[in-house]
C-alpha cells in the first residue's frame, strides 16, 4: 500500500492488515513480559520493547509483527513488556513497570551493554522515562536506546500539533484525552512524563525516528536538539511525509519495513556480534 492509502484508512478508523509475521512467544516468569524470537534472533543481543497505545491501550499481543520484524532486523531477542495502563493505573505506574523489567533482566544476568530499550509512541516515551528513572536509581546504562515516534512533552506546544492535522491520523483531541488519562491532576511538565524538560546528559546513544507529517514532530525535533546540546549522541532518522507510528504498518507499507531495517542496523552497530 501507499502511505497515503494507509493514512486515509487510519483517519477513517479502518484496520490495516497485511502479511504479519508470527514469532515464537514465551512468557517470562516473574514479570509481565514476553520473550519474542525468530530464526534470526541471537540470545546475546536483547531489545527491551515497550509497546505504544497512548498509555491506555496496547499489549505484546498487539505488537507481535513489529516485535518479530525488530528481532529479524536486529538479529536479537525481544523482551516485550505489558506495563500497567491508564486510567486505571496512571503515571508513574507504567514507568515503574518498565524500570522493573530492566532491573529484572539485570538480575537475570543480562549484561547492560547487550541490552537496547526500544519503544514506539507512548512506548518511546517510556524508554526515555525509564532511562531517566534508572539513572536516579543508579542502574547501569544500557548499550543504546531507540524511540520511534515518541511523545516527548505533554504540554503539546509545537505548531505542528495544528499544522499537521491533515498529514497525521493522531488528532489534538486524542492527545488531550491521553494526557488526562495518564496524568490526572499531574504536572505535564514533569520530566519523567515529558522528557524534553529533563536533564538528558546521562542518556546513552539514542536513535530517534519520526516523520515530518506527525503532529508531534516539533516536539521531537526540540528533544533531539536539546539532547545533542547536552552531549547525548542522537541519530535522528526523520522521514519525509510519514505519519505517527508508520513503522507499525511495515506489513503493508514499504517505508515502514525500511524504517525497521534501519532500527535493526542501529542495534547491531551498538551491540556487535561477540567473538
Amino acid at each position: 500500500m501507499k502511505a497515503t492509502e494507509v493514512l486515509a484508512a487510519l483517519k477513517a478508523g479502518r484496520s490495516v492488515a497485511g502479511d504479519c509475521r508470527r514469532p515464537d512467544v514465551e512468557p517470562l516468569p516473574g514479570i509481565p513480559a514476553y520473550r519474542v524470537t525468530t530464526a534470526a534472533s541471537q540470545t546475546d543481543r536483547t531489545v527491551l520493547f515497550f509497546h505504544g497505545g497512548g498509555f491506555t491501550s496496547g499489549s505484546t499481543a498487539d505488537s507481535l509483527d513489529l516485535c518479530a520484524r525488530i528481532a529479524d532486523a536486529a538479529s536479537a531477542e525481544v523482551v516485550s513488556v505489558d506495563y500497567r495502563l491508564a486510567p486505571e493505573h496512571p503515571f508513574p505506574a507504567a514507568v515503574e513497570d518498565c524500570v522493573a523489567a530492566y532491573r529484572h533482566l539485570l538480575r537475570e544476568g543480562y549484561p547492560p551493554e547487550r541490552v537496547v530499550p526500544a519503544g514506539i509512541s507512548a512506548g518511546g516515551t517510556l524508554v526515555l522515562s525509564a532511562l531517566l528513572a534508572g539513572e536516579s536509581l543508579g542502574l547501569p546504562v544500557p548499550a543504546a536506546a531507540i524511540c520511534l515516534s515518541p511523545v516527548v512533552e505533554m504540554l503539546f506546544l509545537g505548531d505542528s500539533i495544528a499544522l499537521n492535522r491533515r498529514t497525521d491520523w493522531l488528532a489534538p483531541d486524542d492527545l488531550a484525552e491521553m494526557r488526562e488519562d495518564y496524568l490526572p491532576g499531574g504536572d505535564p511538565a514533569d520530566p519523567l512524563a515529558s522528557p524534553l524538560y529533563a536533564d538528558l546528559g546521562g542518556l546513552p546513544s539514542l536513535m530517534v525516528q519520526a516523520g515530518t507529517g506527525e503532529v508531534l514532530i516539533d516536539g521531537i525535533c526540540a528533544f533531539v536538539s536539546t539532547a545533542r546540546l547536552q552531549g547525548v549522541p542522537v541519530a535522528f532518522d526523520c522521514v519525509e511525509g510519514m505519519f505517527h507510528c508508520w513503522q507499525a504498518f511495515a506489513a503493508v507499507l514499504p517505508e515502514g519495513a525500511a524504517a525497521i531495517e534501519r532500527v535493526g542496523a542501529f542495534v547491531r552497530r551498538h551491540v556487535p556480534d561477540e567473538g
